[in-house]
């Protein structure tokens, strides 16, 4: 008699013929402009370490410090006995930088997305996604068991008209703020206008912009145009610009209170070691006082933006760190970054279901650790692959 997983071998052969199989790439060195695989030196166009903080030796050592303050184990939920000074002071820190009365850690931007959506919003009510977001606002929404629906990449038009036909339950809308496989930015003053219009909440998830776009990198939202009445939810996580690790939300006083007791994503997870609080202490103190790192960052991007487009490369726009290139099949999509591995550039074929099909691209990433020669060396790779592929049709 058949067992009902049986044909898991038959459907991971179908992901292969079909070029969605996916491998991981064993790291033997630090994150940084250079990664070490198989013993190569590569360099690296394909980290979300925007600002060259993961290995930052400052946070390093105060990642130990937090270690021997505070051991290695948080030993428990929040809610129990794994909630430290150390998370408080983080707490407060975020909260004091996005301009917000407070903030929420949680271990993740996934479980904190997931978290979110699935405490505010439920089967009388409706959420309205942007139909790029991240898949874990997508699956946030999808198992809230709310009414969900897509609406038009970035179309106010589109979401009112959704929202204009929806009469019952809370309304939630939810967008990136810098969409990560496109780069480009949301209309979040569109968004907000819309809302207010239809008494609807607005949720801004803000992954790849805090650390790096804003005063002192606060990030998309700024507290100085944007209250917590216009955006009530702010989501942003540590793992990127920052170079640490977790995520946190922001609001108003009622909103955290609120996750704390029903967010299960955060009730039910042991929390992040002390330590990185401490380690993310110090990343915070580095990037509101070094705005020298988002400068060469954008200088950076309209260098490489200036330079493909030189070659006759189409980029999708965007002026943020993200810089993808189309190439649409899969298996062109791979050949061309096995190629560019070849000659010691790391950029990861981003393929279906990450990216609608036929969008399959290179996702290139600048970081502050680059330098105007790295650029050169990339840009030129680049164009010598992609010629490659067109002469082979």
């Amino acid at each position: 008699m058949s067992r009902s997983f049986d044909d898991i071998p038959a459907r991971l052969d179908k992901l292969e013929r079909r070029s969605m199989y996916r491998r991981r790439k064993a790291v033997d060195s630090p994150q940084g402009r250079e990664l070490i695989i198989a013993g190569r030196r590569l360099l690296n166009f394909c980290s979300n370490d925007y600002l060259g903080l993961a290995s930052d030796v400052r946070i390093r050592e105060a990642f130990k410090q937090g270690v021997d303050r505070w051991g290695v184990g948080a030993g428990a939920s929040h809610l129990v006995c794994g909630h430290t000074t150390a998370h408080q002071e983080l707490e407060e820190a975020l909260a004091t930088i996005t301009g917000r009365p407070r903030a929420l850690f949680f271990s993740s931007g996934y479980a904190a997305n997931l978290g979110v959506i699935n405490a505010l919003v439920g089967v009388p009510d409706s959420v309205f996604e942007d139909r790029l977001n991240h898949a874990s606002l997508l699956d946030g929404g999808w198992i809230s068991r709310a009414k969900f629906e897509f609406y038009d990449h970035l179309s106010a038009d589109d979401l009112e008209a959704r929202l204009a036909a929806t009469e019952s339950g809370r309304k939630l809308i939810v967008s990136d703020a810098v969409f990560s496989m496109d780069g480009d930015r949301c209309q979040l003053a569109e968004l907000v206008q819309v809302a207010d219009q239809h008494a609807a909440w607005l949720m801004i998830d803000d992954a790849h912009g805090f650390g790096v776009i804003g005063n002192n990198g606060a990030g998309s939202v700024d507290a100085a145009v944007f209250d917590t009445r216009q955006v009530p939810v702010l989501m942003a996580t540590l793992g990127k610009a920052m170079g640490t690790s977790g995520a946190f939300v922001a609001g108003d006083d009622s909103l955290i209170e609120f996750l704390l007791q029903r967010a299960r994503n955060y009730i039910y997870t042991t929390a992040l070691p002390a330590a990185i609080a401490v380690a993310t202490l110090k990343s915070l103190q580095i990037v509101a006082a070094e705005g020298w790192r988002r400068e060469k960052l954008t200088e950076l991007i309209q260098y490489f933006r200036a330079s493909v487009r030189e070659l006759g490369i189409n980029v999708l726009p965007s002026d943020t760190p993200i810089q993808p290139i189309i190439v649409g099949d899969a298996d062109a999509t791979i050949a061309a970054s096995q190629a560019l591995e070849a000659r010691g550039i790391l950029i990861t074929a981003i393929r279906p279901p990450t990216v609608p099909q036929g969008t399959s691209r290179l996702r290139i990433t600048l970081t502050a650790a680059h330098t105007r020669e790295d650029v050169d060396r990339l840009v030129t790779a680049i164009g010598e692959v992609l010629g490659d592929i067109r002469a082979k049709g």
